[in-house]
């Protein structure tokens, strides 16, 4: 997974290491303007069972900053930004790997450093049994949530 480089953002930014749960890294570059989701829009993809992204539709696309070669075969947490706390992601591999729906508001973090908030419905794909991967669609978030979620993952940060 590429670091997002100063060259990649336009405006002024701030420079971030994130660590994911595998133990990876990536040094990330945010500008703090946030991209609307477009009315209409809904975002779907598919990841394997260790969150390796194996679908993803035109919105997706349009919408992360990068193509879809850059986004097949990588880890979904490509997108992961810097003020979404690891309390939330712990809580939707948790659920997810029972076997359950996830929903929940994500702030995501585009290619070019900007940003997107979604509200994200996770589910496990099971084939005979067997949770073989996983699907989320996202959708445009009620404003008033977004709020709410910023301040509940501000106490969740270190």
């Amino acid at each position: 997974m590429k670091d997002i480089e100063p060259a990649d953002v336009e405006g002024d930014f701030r420079q971030h290491e994130l660590t994911f749960h595998d133990g990876s890294t990536r040094k990330v570059c945010v500008v703090d303007e946030e991209l609307p989701f477009p009315e209409g829009y809904l975002i779907v993809s598919r990841t394997d069972t260790r969150g390796i992204i194996t679908h993803a539709n035109k919105s997706f696309v349009a919408m992360s900053g990068y193509t879809m070669e850059e986004l097949i075969g990588e880890p979904h947490h490509i997108l992961r930004h810097p003020d979404m706390p690891k309390a939330g992601f712990q809580s939707l591999w948790e659920t997810i790997e029972s076997g359950k729906k996830w929903h929940g508001y994500v702030k995501n973090l585009r290619k070019d450093g900007r940003f997107y908030w979604v509200y994200a419905t996770v589910v496990p794909n099971v084939r005979h049994g067997k949770v073989v991967g996983y699907t989320s669609v996202r959708r445009r978030p009620s404003r008033k949530k977004v709020a709410e979620a910023e301040a509940l993952y501000r106490t969740l940060m270190p």
